[in-house]
């Protein structure tokens, strides 16, 4: 049956659409709150799996309802606690800008933690002291944009347990690009796998302050480690506690400022905590708010349990393959690796945010470089909004991450029949067997939770597939949105990393070559707008870099473009000359089997991936009872394959290679392999069935795809 039967038209996702702006509106921007974010997840599957209501009367009450909710949240609103926080790093504007007492004794526990004579060089790159120091007392924090205090935020509470959970931004400033030659490292991390939660263990030096409103008098704070309190005429005392304890807060305490020194890790953990008042407050807020959202929710969305089954399924399980992975991407700020991809994205989109609220706009889109060299550069931009929307938290990368699930399964439904497209979703989700062959999601959740841009430029090319090859067996329809979704979808996908150009090429060229011959002239003007924002990068290189460079430039890096086409020539040079001494033809020959060693990085999976890719090149070239967008897919996921020939096999950068080929390969196997397996043998194949696919496991996923009763 086809799927366009199911897509709903314009109108019924513009009034969704609706619903899920009146709920994120409920709950405020920035959403950095994990339950906040898990209230609208569940928000948007209840409106993407229901039916809208498009009475009058359900609208207007919803509004009613909204306001009302957004009334009640501003009389519950519970008094802000300004909260200031940094690194420390003695000199320069911590030692001009934080009160004398506070700094003497930050240096002293400093000097006790990193003794002088044990400091790493200054002239060594990847040592603190070689790299920046802070340029203000307070860090800047995302979560403070939309409400901004003299410090670096505002908080309606105040609970310190753990920093990686406590939303620390600046720890991912580029400018604390620690190496391990520095004698104060960034962070330590635990690996053992039940460890998910707390899996990242902060070590920089760094202190935390908060001023006492006056309404918190009558409350406490408790605490562990040292802490700094001020008494009169601004003086600070230090108080230790090294087992925790608690101290009542006094009418002379309402606007002091307290000061946590977390010098040694794992050492601090704060508490300030109000009077009953203050406390119905903060409980009743959120509460507020979730029976707003709810009742939204159900004025205007009749909601289907058994087709929102699947969707909650899916998120399940990757939240629980995330948690174990890295569960600090579930809301945390977890401290990136000095040097690594993931630090310079987040360092340089915190530094392009500041631009853009200080009003400077050329600062902005120039991006951190005159001429894009670091990877792709769409993810500097990305990360710069996420922590508008999200705050000090990766919870967008989280969000785009969560829909990989949905564009695979779409993908799957598209060449695939029966219950296989869902079960083979569940299996790419919850089962790690794709790391040997075609991807798993486990893949994508560990680089993006590491903040690299690959995932992300391979979740823009799938989600940008599905409104790109359609629904329908017959090809997609004469439709000009769709096209310009999925065109932008894929050209912001180059943006995040250009590797994926070829597929992106071979993809776009073939459904244009198709909207051609057809006359499909909605659709490729569609493609063509879609696809323009992708030249943004050699406009921007030529605005700032007086360069032309069409995407970025360390596309030619000798330890990326490791075998580049001179080389091969060198390597045919010698097997024609019989002179190895060059060493090229050891290295061209080396290429084939690091290629073939896929996501897995082992040769043990050269078979099963040699395997596919001859399934992949039987469905391009000879394929013809196949659909034509099946091949057009494969043909796309060779130009990828051959970026293999040429860069270095790194596993991440051929993920989509790899699940490309996966598709290809499932469509393959069910039109032609399984078949073959059953008439050639039998007796075994039924045996098989039978252990692999049990009733109720056929009853269940069958359930699931609305397919039984």
């Amino acid at each position: 049956m086809s799927a366009d039967r199911f897509r709903p038209p314009v109108a019924t996702i513009a009034l969704k659409g609706a619903v899920l702006a009146l709920a994120v509106a409920l709950v405020g921007l920035p959403i950095g709150n994990v339950a906040a974010y898990g209230l609208l997840v569940l928000a948007a599957v209840a409106i993407a799996a229901g039916t809208v209501r498009r009475a009058a009367r359900a609208w207007v009450l919803a509004v009613v309802v909204a306001a009302a909710g957004m009334i009640a949240q501003f009389v519950l609103a519970p008094p802000r606690i300004d909260e200031g926080f940094n690194v420390f790093l003695p000199g320069g504007a911590l030692q001009r800008e934080l009160p004398s007492d506070v700094y003497r004794y930050l240096s002293a526990e400093f000097d006790k933690q990193y003794p002088p004579g044990k400091r790493c060089d200054a002239a060594v790159v990847g040592c603190w002291r070689h790299e920046g120091m802070p340029d203000r007392a307070f860090a800047f924090a995302a979560d403070g944009i939309l409400h901004p205090s003299d410090m670096s935020r505002s908080v309606t509470s105040f609970t310190l347990s753990d920093p990686v959970w406590h939303r620390l931004g600046f720890i991912n400033e580029s400018r604390y690009n620690w190496y391990p030659v520095s004698d104060i490292q960034r962070a330590r991390r635990d690996g053992r796998f039940w460890k998910g939660a707390e899996r990242w263990h902060l070590t920089m030096p760094w202190f935390t302050m908060i001023r006492v409103p006056p309404a918190y008098v009558g409350g406490q704070l408790c605490w562990r480690g040292d802490i700094l309190w001020e008494g009169a005429e601004q003086h600070f005392a230090p108080v230790r506690q090294s087992d925790g304890g608690c101290r009542a807060i006094e009418p002379a305490d309402a606007g002091r400022r307290i000061v946590g020194a977390a010098i040694k890790p794992d050492t601090l953990a704060m508490q300030l905590q109000g009077p009953p008042a203050v406390q119905f407050k903060q409980w009743a807020q959120p509460f507020v708010t979730l029976l707003a959202v709810a009742a939204i929710v159900l004025l205007l969305i009749r909601i289907d349990p058994r087709r929102a089954a699947v969707p909650l399924l899916l998120i399940a399980l990757a939240v629980l393959v995330i948690a174990i992975d890295d569960a600090s991407f579930l809301g945390g700020v977890r401290p990136f690796d000095g040097g690594d991809d993931g630090l310079f994205y987040d360092g340089v989109g915190r530094a392009i945010l500041q631009k853009l609220l200080a009003g400077d706009w050329a600062g902005f889109f120039e991006g951190g470089e005159a001429v894009f060299y670091y990877g792709g550069p769409a993810l500097r931009y990305f990360r710069a909004l996420e922590h508008v929307v999200f705050g000090d938290s990766y919870l967008g990368y989280l969000t785009l991450v969560l829909v990989l699930p949905f564009a695979v399964l779409a993908l799957f439904r598209r060449f695939l029949t029966g219950p296989g497209p869902l079960l083979l979703a569940i299996l790419f989700v919850a089962v790690p067997l794709g790391t040997l062959f075609g991807t798993s999601f486990v893949d994508y959740a560990k680089w993006a939770a590491r903040g690299f841009a690959d995932p992300a430029a391979y979740i823009f090319f799938v989600c940008g597939l599905v409104p790109l090859l359609g629904g329908r067996p017959t090809g997609p329809r004469d439709a000009a949105p769709p096209a310009f979704l999925g065109a932008l979808l894929i050209a912001v996908g180059i943006g995040m990393k250009p590797v994926i150009a070829p597929a992106a090429a071979v993809i776009l060229g073939g459904a244009g070559l198709a909207s051609l011959y057809a006359r499909q002239w909605r659709r490729l003007a569609g493609m063509c707008i879609g696809f323009l924002p992708v030249f943004s990068m050699a406009l921007h290189n030529w605005v700032f870099g007086h360069k032309f460079v069409l995407f970025s430039d360390n596309a030619g890096h000798p330890l990326l473009l490791i075998m580049p086409p001179a080389a091969w020539l060198a390597a045919l040079r010698e097997i024609v000359a019989f002179d190895f001494a060059g060493g090229f033809a050891h290295r061209a020959l080396m290429q084939i089997p690091n290629w073939l060693s896929g996501p897995a990085e082992s040769y043990w999976t050269v078979p099963l991936n040699a395997a596919g890719v001859v399934m992949l090149i039987f469905v391009v070239v000879r394929g013809r009872d196949f659909d034509p967008w099946l091949r057009l897919v494969g043909a796309a996921a060779l130009a990828q394959h051959a970026v293999a020939f040429f860069y270095i096999a790194t596993a991440r950068y051929h993920f989509l290679s790899w699940f490309l080929t996966l598709l290809v390969c499932a469509a393959f196997m069910q039109q032609i392999g399984l078949p073959w397996f059953e008439r050639r043998y039998p007796a075994a194949m039924a045996r098989l069935t039978r252990v692999l696919w049990p009733p109720k496991l056929a009853a269940g996923i069958g359930w699931l795809d609305g397919k039984a009763g």
